[in-house]
């Protein structure tokens, strides 16, 4: 495939991702896992297992397929990689197994769209690296400098609303209002953070299909976040009124 034609294949996921936002968004879709689970998508499959292989394929292609590419591989390929793979292996190892959800179930449909989701992302990534990127990498670069700070920024706050929400669940008491830290602010702190940390991952890499997984990691987390939010709501009457759902005193 030449630069051309990847470029526009791009372009076309993006579209893709605005019109599934748009479609979410206005008739207020819920995704059928996590709280919003139900069996009316099909057959269903262990919480724990669906999130492992929902996540495997970003966590294998992007690296495989820029290792085999004949580009050479320069300090940037291996950094973005690093950062790419630190996130996937918490994402495909440690987070499925760390949830406190017995017996929890998702359907196979989600599981099987989010594969396709997560290869695809991980395909554009990992063939531009490895087959289209230019060779002639300059030194260290603000943008480089800038995006690490706010990669580095939306993980911490990604995997530490993880913690604090699966730490909720030590007691099996079900659901809970979450309280303190940026859930003064926003429902799912956990969801703004892998937003900026996929718009720092974007700004180091600086390449169109770091910034096309990172409008579809908004156009994907946004709605999952309203839905988050709605069902606060609807299932506590004494929730914050001032709360947002992702973004604070925003949205």
């Amino acid at each position: 495939m030449n630069l051309e034609n990847f470029y526009l294949l791009n372009y076309a996921w993006i579209a893709l991702a605005v019109i599934i936002f748009l479609t979410l968004v206005i008739l207020k879709v819920r995704a059928p896992y996590g709280r919003h689970t139900n069996d009316k998508w099909g057959k269903m499959i262990s919480n724990h297992w669906g999130w492992f292989w929902m996540e495997l394929p970003a966590f294998l292609l992007f690296p495989i397929l820029t290792f085999i590419g004949p580009r050479e591989k320069d300090w940037l390929t291996w950094l973005v990689v690093g950062l790419w793979t630190l996130h996937y292996f918490n994402r495909t190892i440690i987070f499925p197994f760390r949830l406190r959800t017995r017996g929890k179930k998702m359907p196979l449909t989600i599981v099987f769209s989010a594969l396709f989701f997560n290869g695809m992302n991980g395909f554009l990534n990992g063939y531009y690296l490895g087959y289209l990127a230019p060779e002639d990498v300059p030194g260290i670069t603000v943008n480089v400098v800038v995006g690490l700070a706010v990669f580095f920024l939306g993980m911490y706050i990604n995997q530490g609303t993880d913690s604090r929400l699966i730490a909720l669940r030590k007691k099996q008491e079900g659901y809970q209002i979450p309280k303190g830290w940026l859930f003064k602010y926003i429902s799912c702190p956990n969801h703004f953070g892998e937003i900026v940390e996929w718009a720092g991952f974007a700004i180091v890499a600086w390449s169109i299909p770091a910034v096309t997984f990172a409008v579809w990691t908004l156009c994907n987390l946004v709605p999952r976040a309203l839905n988050h939010h709605e069902w606060y709501q609807e299932n506590f009457e004494d929730y914050p009124k001032d709360r947002k759902a992702v973004l604070p005193k925003i949205w």
